[in-house]
């Protein structure tokens, strides 16, 4: 029986996820902060649970040693914050996200690599918004962006180890994060499409996987323009947003 293990599996994506590789006939270790909120969110003799912070190097590897090795490690758990006024730079909101998004990655990395079988995938959720530039996104999208070159990198030098990495950028999915914006999301889908896609491109085994296909291309049509224009552009989208 094959194992994935996923972090931020208590609600989002990753629980979808967590759900849907049950019903595929996996055991899940599920990974969250909060024992009693994983074991509300799913339970059954293929769910195991990983309780630890992904900002607490110390425990995430203490708990991810206990963890019997798997097939397939998708690290999902983060955070988003926008920068409101980037004239009065909120540091302390940056190294928020970064900590969460870039550096709590890191240290799942760390600890998951060991328990990932020969042969079996590590997986980092990243996000579209490093396809552009975005206005109040200089934190999140500068963590996801750290996201993008972890995952490319380690698959250039864990392919010797015969662990393959795959790396997902999704778009706007409707989920408690997700919830809070306060701005159009277009091409927003479900935490089911998103966990769909997810699990089509990893058995497929894509180093990259990006939905939905119309908003990605449109995002990787947007990255080829000038900068000059680009800018133009997105302050046009900012005045239409205020």
């Amino acid at each position: 029986m094959k194992r994935v293990l996923i972090t931020g599996a208590s609600s989002g994506i990753g629980l979808q996820l967590a759900r849907d590789y049950v019903a595929d006939g996996w055991t899940v270790v599920a990974c969250g902060r909060h024992h009693h909120k994983l074991k509300q969110a799913m339970s059954g003799e293929r769910v195991e649970y990983a309780v630890f912070d992904i900002n607490d190097r110390t425990a995430a590897t203490d708990a991810l040693n206990a963890v019997a090795p798997v097939d397939l490690a998708i690290l999902n758990a983060g955070t988003c914050e926008y920068v409101d006024d980037a004239h009065a730079f909120d540091a302390a909101l940056f190294e928020r996200v970064v900590q969460a998004n870039l550096i709590g990655t890191a240290n799942c990395v760390a600890a998951v690599l060991p328990r990932i079988k020969t042969g079996g995938r590590l997986a980092l959720v990243s996000s579209s918004v490093t396809f552009v530039p975005l206005t109040r996104a200089e934190a999140y999208g500068a963590s996801k962006a750290g996201v993008d070159y972890l995952a490319r990198t380690l698959a250039v030098d864990l392919k010797p180890d015969q662990v393959a990495v795959s790396l997902i950028r999704p778009g706007f999915v409707d989920t408690p994060l997700t919830q809070k914006n306060d701005f159009p999301m277009p091409g927003r889908v479900s935490p089911a499409q998103a966990s769909r896609a997810i699990r089509s491109g990893l058995a497929k085994g894509k180093r990259e996987v990006t939905f939905p296909a119309g908003f990605i291309a449109t995002l990787s049509l947007l990255s080829w323009l000038p900068q000059g224009l680009w800018l133009s552009l997105a302050r046009r989208m900012k005045k239409e947003q205020a």
